[in-house]
């Protein structure tokens, strides 16, 4: 295509062509992946299983190399797809409309010229002499008030405008009534040919971008221009692709809506909008992993041409999950037992998004969706803590009593941040409030509709986790209307309240409501709202007042932060055993290290609470008759 496209071009352009040329684009790309895949998991993994010699490890890693190459081509050449079938998309309309009026002024026996101008017959008579009036030729007017359009610029006329020819422009009314009938078409003609041009410019534009540095070594910086290239068809492809995108839609609707697109179709918008097909609720985990890992490498080529903070810690995250996903592929080859490593949710917005599963959740009966806490962001250390540990070591334990067992940390809100320069639990004000656990509740129970829409048993068993401050965030999902969806258990550990005061009013039944608190776990210590004011007023009239007046605001000191102690008698869950973990400070290398060990199952002189994680792992797996009950507080 060019910038002077004409309407004979535009007539006879076989979009069909353009199709099959964006197919076979699609077919390289397809082949890519097919050719990654193998040397991943054929000759990657036979090395990696059977040789352990520094020059299998070399070749290993030239192997790696090899792969990040075709990925990079799978993900430009379905960018280059795209553009050209959305280039075909778009152009079918304009041509459509060409041809229809080209059809009226054949069916009229017009002429209709090389520069789109229509010569029209005699016809209708001239009032006083009673013959036929003239015909004549006219100038279509495509729309635009600019210079261009020369049924206001016409040329000969030293392009100056021409009035009378405008829309709406009044005109002397020519007793030949061919006269309108040739304006008319002309019009549409000039008109068309002008959105088929600005079609073409669009898409030539985006196309220029799609080239590829020399040589073959794909790095962070080859990845940042693909986020770039990405970029520029996004611009293109939102009336072929994205607007089609029912993300206004249920999870289940947006699971019909994948299932009935062609694979071609997937294969497209998982090369443009990888960001938005792998965080839509209701694609299956397995489409959103595949998105996501395609994302992660345009993320990480972003971030890495930003100089700021923010771009620096959730770089070192990014690349932190890229790591663990190839670890885990290493780790399955050697070990078949070890869980998949999913990517279901990944971006950058606010501290950054992470949706990580161990086990796939689709295929697994028993499901957990983890939701961390407090001083939790997109960092390298949420990789290595509640990712390849909390995430992974409870999906391992549930699995050891029910291999159908999958878990989940969902990192989909802004979970409040301790302040820079402080290191206290209530350094910062945003702990104390509530408001990024209510914006983050809605997010959630979207996931859980999703888990349960693609899930593929009849009726799986779905475990909500809350952590610390998580579990203020999972106690909001609960209250709003129709609580979290198909939760079947929801289970605490480490909470400063979760918003309501009895486990009944969390929508499962408050049998199926769990709670683990560490008796040196200042934060299931926190003083109720109402005892923290009552005592700083009483600080005036010395400790006794203080005292006196923080027990009169909680006669039963039942109460803490965010409502009822959920490890409280009055609150009503079952309160299962737990470690008492380290006394602050004095028994512990930090204030809070009682706060960080309920998933671990390391013996407890290692820093961890075997105990808690195997109950844990023992409601996750739907077992709760395995529970270690421990006596309410």
């Amino acid at each position: 295509m060019n910038a002077v496209l004409t309407w004979q071009q535009l007539r006879d352009l076989k979009l069909a062509e353009l199709n099959e040329a964006g197919d076979g684009w699609g077919a390289v790309s397809d082949r890519a992946d097919s050719d990654r895949v193998r040397v991943e998991a054929e000759m990657t993994g036979a090395l990696t299983k059977t040789q352990e010699s520094e020059s299998a490890r070399s070749a290993v890693r030239r192997l790696k190399r090899l792969g990040r190459n075709y990925e990079y081509i799978q993900t430009e050449c379905g960018l280059i797809r795209s553009t050209v079938n959305g280039l075909s998309h778009e152009l079918n309309a304009p041509q459509r409309r060409l041809k229809e009026a080209l059809d009226d002024a054949a069916a009229l026996s017009y002429t209709v010229h090389g520069d789109g101008s229509i010569t029209y017959p005699a016809g209708g008579e001239q009032g006083t002499t009673g013959k036929k009036v003239p015909g004549g030729t006219v100038i279509g007017n495509n729309g635009m008030l600019a210079p261009g359009n020369t049924g206001l610029f016409p040329p000969g006329n030293n392009g100056l405008y021409q009035p009378g020819l405008g829309p709406g422009a009044p005109k002397l009314l020519s007793p030949n009534p061919h006269q309108a009938k040739a304006q008319d078409i002309a019009d549409r003609i000039s008109r068309a040919v002008r959105e088929a041009r600005e079609i073409d410019a669009r898409f030539s534009r985006s196309l220029l971008k799609l080239k590829a540095e020399p040589g073959l070594k794909v790095d962070a910086g080859t990845w940042a221009d693909a986020a770039k290239d990405a970029e520029a068809v996004r611009g293109v492809a939102y009336e072929y692709l994205k607007e089609h995108i029912p993300q206004d839609k249920s999870p289940a609707e947006r699971k019909a809506w994948w299932e009935g697109l062609t694979k071609d179709q997937r294969a497209e918008y998982l090369a443009v909008y990888p960001d938005v097909i792998g965080n839509l609720d209701g694609i299956p985990a397995t489409v959103r992993d595949e998105a996501n890992r395609n994302n992660l490498n345009l993320l990480i080529g972003e971030m890495e041409g930003r100089g700021d903070e923010k771009a620096k810690t959730q770089l070192a995250g990014l690349q932190e999950i890229d790591r663990k996903l190839a670890e885990n592929e290493r780790l399955r080859l050697k070990d078949p037992k070890e869980p998949p490593m999913l990517l279901l949710g990944i971006g950058g917005e606010g501290g950054g998004r992470a949706i990580v599963a161990y086990g796939n959740p689709d295929t697994s009966r028993n499901v957990s969706a983890y939701v961390p806490g407090l001083g939790t962001a997109l960092d390298k250390d949420f990789v290595n803590n509640d990712v390849a540990r909390r995430a992974h070591d409870t999906a391992v334990g549930a699995r050891e009593i029910d291999p159908s067992s999958a878990a989940i940390v969902w990192l989909g809100y802004d979970a409040p941040q301790i302040g820079p320069d402080s290191d206290s639990l209530l350094g910062n004000l945003a702990v104390m409030q509530d408001d990024d656990a209510k914006q983050g509740a809605a997010a959630y129970n979207s996931f859980m509709s999703g888990l349960d829409a693609t899930n593929r048993h009849d009726d799986p068993h779905l475990t909500a986790i809350g952590h610390s401050y998580g579990s203020r965030t999972v106690g909001a999902a609960a209250q709003m209307d129709g609580g979290i969806p198909s939760a079947d258990d929801i289970l605490f550990v480490g909470s400063p309240g979760v918003g309501v005061d009895r486990a009944e009013d969390l929508g499962v039944g408050k049998g199926h409501v769990y709670v683990g608190a560490a008796d040196n776990d200042p934060v299931t210590h926190l003083p109720s709202k109402q005892e923290a004011w009552a005592g700083a007023a009483g600080i005036l009239a010395g400790p006794p007042a203080a005292y006196l007046m923080g027990d009169m605001a909680d006669r039963g000191d039942d109460d803490i932060w965010f409502g009822r102690d959920p490890a409280s008698e009055s609150f009503g869950a079952t309160r299962f055993k737990v470690d008492d973990g380290p006394i602050p400070v004095i028994g512990g290398e930090g204030p809070i290290d009682a706060h960080s060990n309920y998933f671990d199952p390391a013996e407890v002189r290692n820093g961890g609470d075997p105990e808690s994680a195997a109950n844990i792992a023992a409601v996750v797996a739907g077992r709760p008759d395995l529970l270690i009950p421990e006596q309410h507080r």
